[in-house]
């Protein structure tokens, strides 16, 4: 055998190694998911998007809630039985609106429970996905975020508190074209809001007392949409959250890794270490 059907040989297996690899990594969470869906009886739908970089220039690119993400959802709801729980794994930052409504509405229509998990983090769009769950399962520091609208890179609260500070005569068309956009953009996810949590089948699972506040505090932009909410934050505002992450929900996510660019800015000993004793207390000593 020659050098050169050496490095053909070398050339075939090098490109298929990638492909072998991505097949195995796809069943091993085909395999997760089906042994999580059989522990506790339920249809499970993962929402995961990573950042992702394009290795060639480094730019970082965002994933986000799209209608492709959305088409994919609904037909999952729709494959599954009215009697059959869902739970949804949510790790966004959010996305389109429309998108995210979609799926919001079709949990709400699903007869049987839906658990929210969140493991790490769900903004904007996946807080309101969160919304429409009867239960929401956090790590003890996840955190949700406002949903409160976005007019490009600008809050629509931001838009009217510009028009409600300066004179008319001083603000030109497009500001006030963008204002009343601004306006029906916040009633718009008001609305919607409004009408998840106000879901009561199969029972109440917001005290309606607690309603008002919670749209007041995430829709009206009152802080900025990068604000995390945490775990006791989100149970002051009365929404239906449990903390207890199940261990099977981390070995999945770990199936779901950020791709890697060169050198990791994070590195740990994955072991489980054990308690150190600690230091006898210091003794007064003349």
């Amino acid at each position: 055998m020659s050098f050169f059907d050496i490095f053909g040989i070398f050339l075939v297996i090098s490109s298929l190694q990638p492909i072998i690899q991505r097949r195995i990594v796809e069943s091993r969470r085909v395999a997760a998911i089906r042994s999580f869906e059989q522990q506790r009886g339920t249809r499970a739908i993962i929402l995961i998007h990573r950042q992702e970089s394009i290795s060639l220039f480094g730019i970082p690119l965002s994933r986000y809630i799209s209608i492709e993400d959305s088409e994919q959802v609904l037909r999952a709801i729709r494959l599954t039985p009215a009697d059959v729980p869902i739970d949804l794994i949510l790790h966004t930052p959010g996305g389109l609106v429309l998108a995210t409504e979609q799926i919001a509405r079709a949990l709400v229509r699903h007869r049987a429970k839906v658990t929210v998990f969140v493991p790490h983090y769900a903004m904007s769009g996946g807080t309101m996905l969160a919304m429409a769950a009867d239960e929401i399962v956090m790590d003890e520091n996840a955190v949700l975020g406002p949903v409160d609208p976005q007019l490009g890179n600008v809050a629509a609260a931001s838009v009217l508190s510009v028009v409600e500070q300066k004179p008319i005569s001083e603000i030109d068309d497009q500001t006030l074209i963008t204002a009343d956009l601004a306006r029906k953009a916040i009633a718009q996810v008001q609305r919607f809001v409004r009408t998840l949590l106000e879901d009561n089948f199969p029972t109440q699972k917001i005290d309606p007392s607690n309603i008002d506040r919670i749209i007041e505090a995430l829709t009206t932009g009152r802080v900025t949409h990068d604000y995390p909410v945490t775990v006791e934050e989100a149970k002051d505002l009365g929404l239906p959250i449990s903390v207890g992450m199940p261990r099977p929900i981390y070995n999945l996510m770990d199936l779901y890794p950020q791709p890697s660019s060169g050198r990791p800015t994070v590195q740990y000993i994955p072991l489980p270490y054990q308690g150190r004793p600690m230091p006898p207390e210091p003794t007064n000593r003349r």
